[in-house]
């Protein structure tokens, strides 16, 4: 693997040398130590915690002309350990591509991109990169875009994904190896993002359709004809009306199919108002994603699905309702408080607090409580390209939390800690000088 990666960055500078406006060499290394003691769901009593280090490698290159630019990046996604040390090859199979595209530039601020790429919009509660996650998150898209000087953007974007080169049909398997994934492999996307920027105000409008492989037999997981569609659409807003205070609204709805008999109709709203005057910055916002009453059985699913969106984002850090959580579930409503303190010159830390609570009933019992998180995070600026952060997170679970996560002896102590240092150095940044 590491003559390829010689090889394929000594090809790139040949290629380049004396054609390329900029090009550009780069990295992304971030090793991560977790200790995971109830993170994404209450951990039974008794069971001990789980330690591990996962690592990101990724490599970048980048190029820059007038009319066009390309992006081509691979990784290798991996835990310390898992990969035996005289093997003579890596059987995980944690090489991957992670983005390559090309961009072409035309008149009057019309553009072109093609290829696997991060669609990232506003806060990326709807569609974002999911750096959080060592792999990240990409898709196989061609996009039209128009910008201009007037802070108006449009962005239009087409996708249609198969297993492979078939001669027969194109039917999709979102199994991904068995593992069902139906909520989030899909088989089209078409979408259109539209945001306008002014002084103190900026709105964005945002309509996603994605169609989906209908799913048959008997474990209801073979792909069949026919695809069902869903739509997801809305507004992301932001208002600046003094210094230093700030308004954040989002409103989403849902409709559609979630399969051939079942309909969707679902939203989600929030608001987060934050104000720093001075180093400090104050916070507080809510949000609800709906849902469906003890688990809805009347052929339409109200359960809003985040989609795309970088999740670990929202919701408390602890990932007890990531978006696959929200699947036919009884939604959420979440009340949180956050502050961001200068801790030094090149420090800070993070203190956010989580009041979770089900939108809708939840079977077997009347209390909608389900918890309380509290996330902490502490970043320290090493290098102008290293920085180390470091969290901690514990969930007050409530009898409400065990019945929904079906945990009836969950360990009274849930909580999870991490360190991550995160390493973006430039290896090359190279342009041709200038002829007379």
């Amino acid at each position: 693997m590491k003559n390829k990666l010689q090889l394929l960055i000594l090809l790139s500078v040949l290629f380049f040398k004396g054609k390329a406006q900029e090009l550009s060499i780069d990295a992304d290394i971030r090793p991560r130590l977790e200790y995971s003691h109830g993170f994404g769901n209450l951990i039974p009593s008794g069971a001990d915690g789980s330690l591990f280090v996962q690592q990101r490698s990724r490599l970048k290159f980048g190029y820059k002309a007038e009319k066009f630019s390309a992006y081509f990046s691979v990784q290798d996604v991996s835990v310390w350990g898992d990969t035996p040390q005289i093997a003579a090859a890596d059987v995980n199979n944690s090489f991957s591509l992670a983005q390559t595209w090309i961009n072409f530039k035309f008149a009057s601020g019309w553009s072109t991109k093609i290829g696997r790429q991060a669609l990232s919009y506003d806060d990326q509660r709807i569609l974002g990169g999911l750096d959080w996650a060592m792999q990240g998150r990409f898709h196989d898209a061609a996009l039209i875009q128009y910008n201009n000087d007037s802070g108006l953007k449009l962005d239009v974007g087409l996708s249609f994904n198969q297993n492979g080169v078939s001669r027969v049909n194109t039917l999709f398997d979102p199994n991904n190896g068995g593992n069902a994934r139906a909520v989030f492999d899909y088989k089209g996307m078409a979408y259109a993002w539209l945001h306008k920027d002014w002084e103190k105000f900026s709105g964005s409008l945002l309509f996603v359709n994605n169609s989906y492989q209908n799913l048959g037999g008997d474990a209801g997981q073979t792909p069949i004809d026919g695809t069902v569609n869903r739509q997801t659409f809305g507004t992301h807003l932001v208002a600046k009306p003094a210094k230093g205070l700030k308004f954040a609204v989002n409103l989403y709805g849902q409709t559609g199919k979630f399969t051939e008999t079942v309909d969707l109709s679902a939203y989600n709203a929030s608001l987060e108002v934050t104000y720093k005057p001075g180093k400090t910055l104050f916070g507080l916002g809510g949000e609800i994603l709906s849902g469906d009453d003890n688990g809805g059985s009347d052929g339409e699913i109200k359960s809003f699905f985040p989609i795309f969106g970088t999740n670990h984002k929202f919701n408390g850090y602890m990932d007890y309702f990531f978006v696959g959580n929200h699947a036919n579930s009884v939604g959420l409503q979440d009340i949180y408080a956050k502050a961001v303190v200068k801790t030094g010159a090149k420090s800070s830390l993070l203190a956010k607090i989580h009041y979770f609570s089900a939108a809708e009933d939840i079977a077997t019992t009347d209390d909608k409580y389900l918890g309380t998180e509290l996330d902490l995070v502490f970043t320290q600026k090493i290098l102008p390209y290293a920085t180390l952060k470091i969290g901690y997170s514990q969930m007050f679970a409530s009898d409400s939390m065990e019945v929904l996560k079906g945990v009836t002896n969950p360990s009274g102590l849930q909580n999870w800690g991490w360190a991550m240092l995160v390493v973006k150095p430039n290896f090359l940044k190279w342009s041709p000088k200038p002829t007379e």
